[in-house]
């Protein structure tokens, strides 16, 4: 009874999402409705408590802290250097700037914590130079879309502090825990490229001058205020200097400095920065006060234990269990976007899956890759439509799907590793 009335709700959920209405409507329609109709109008009162929590959780402050150190760092001209660093050393690999473009893409995330960002920031760099040198437009929006899908796996990342906050994890272990794949991941992108486009360049795009060794060493300058960056907030975290707040603060302190000496700190970029920090992390955490109401009625409901007991009566194991769950990201993430998929299937997947003995922050990290793979997923792939729209040609959108499906398969292989080899992800955590 308690499965199939949840089953019915979460379709019904997923179906206004779908037509358009707002996420945290949604879920605060199902919220609300389903304690109401299990409890009565008293179920409102607890709802007042919930939202009054959530909005005095410290651990939260850190969303408008690590948008904030993206928003500063992608305004102060950091994303041009970084592209003009990292090509000198990479381009005259085969693929040429395809390896740039990840490379920055990889670099970029270890500071913005946004897939979206990402994308559009090294794309709106890359692409008219890729496009002037004859570079296939499908090879270079595909390198995009699947390098700014690294933005939310490499820390910091700000889908990690939504999966913290939700499954009351440690939010540094996270990030911690995404480095190691987020390089793998970034290594094997870069693999693929070589391995495809060994003997395969000679005449069909510009190459890139050999840039002398001394001119290349000035240049690694360039790539100096994202690694300071980088060391500090991640440092600080994994030495328990600072709390995920304290080290997005320091992270922010630093970005203002090196945008001072960029040149380009004001007072109407800050008003910039600052509207579009509020304006996101507005959105994120209304979501997430909705989630929590949600998360209040499939508790007090019991649908989680009747969800997990159902499951594990079909004698299913931990990896069979998480198979399936990839076939299931897969499917959703055609239609949603990551936060969607995230706030709306988590308190349902994680208690059956730690009550099955996998451990909560790989799953975090497994989680992450899960939306990432709907980041590059069409219809609703929003990082297809990203670099497509700012692509210097007026190209089909399908030049950016097929240039990420094999991206996207990979990312599936390297998901199957991690299940296999789990040790990737937990190693570093366990050593904090």
């Amino acid at each position: 009874m308690i499965v199939g009335a949840t089953l019915i709700a979460f379709a019904l959920m997923l179906a206004m999402m779908l037509i358009g209405i707002p996420i945290a409507v949604a879920m605060l329609i199902i919220g609300v409705g389903g304690g109401v109709i299990a409890y009565g109008m008293p179920f409102v009162n607890s709802v007042a408590s919930v939202v009054w929590g959530v909005q005095n959780e410290n651990l939260l402050t850190a969303i408008p802290m690590f948008v904030l150190l993206g928003e500063l760092l992608l305004r102060s001209g950091i994303a041009d250097r970084m592209y003009l660093a990292l090509s000198a050393w990479l381009a005259r690999l085969p693929g040429g700037l395809l390896h740039t473009n990840i490379g920055c893409c990889a670099l970029f995330a270890a500071t913005s914590g946004s897939s979206v960002a990402t994308a559009a920031t090294i794309g709106t760099v890359a692409l008219p130079s890729l496009h002037q040198r004859g570079y296939s437009m499908r090879h270079a929006l595909g390198t995009l879309a699947a390098g700014g899908t690294l933005g939310i796996l490499i820390p910091p990342s700000v889908n990690m502090i939504v999966y913290g906050s939700l499954t009351n994890n440690s939010i540094g272990k996270l990030f911690i825990a995404g480095l190691i794949p987020g390089v793998l991941l970034t290594l094997l992108f870069m693999a693929y490229i070589f391995a495809t486009h060994v003997g395969r360049d000679a005449g069909r795009v510009q190459r890139e001058a050999d840039v002398p060794l001394a001119a290349r060493l000035r240049l690694l300058v360039h790539l100096v205020p994202p690694l300071i960056v980088f060391g500090v907030v991640m440092g600080s975290l994994y030495f328990g200097i600072a709390t995920a707040t304290e080290s997005a603060a320091l992270g922010v302190s630093i970005a203002l400095v090196f945008a001072w000496r960029s040149g380009r700190l004001s007072l109407a970029m800050l008003q910039t920065c600052f509207h579009q920090t509020a304006r996101i992390s507005g959105m994120i955490l209304l979501i997430i006060t909705t989630a929590f109401i949600l998360n209040l009625t499939i508790s007090l409901t019991g649908v989680a234990d009747a969800l997990t007991k159902w499951v594990t009566s079909f004698g299913l194991t931990a990896t069979t269990l998480l198979f399936a769950l990839i076939v299931f990201y897969l499917m959703l993430g055609m239609f949603m976007d990551v936060l969607s998929m995230q706030v709306a299937t988590i308190p349902l997947t994680y208690p059956i899956v730690t009550a099955l003995g996998v451990d909560p922050i790989w799953f975090g990290v497994f989680i992450v890759l899960m939306c990432e793979l709907g980041m590059i997923t069409p219809p609703v792939g929003m990082n297809l439509f990203v670099v497509h729209g700012i692509r210097p040609d007026r190209g089909d959108i399908r030049d950016a799907i097929w240039g990420a499906l094999p991206f996207a398969l990979l990312m599936i292989l390297f998901t199957i590793l991690l299940i296999f080899a789990p040790q990737i992800v937990t190693w570093l955590p366990e050593r904090m």
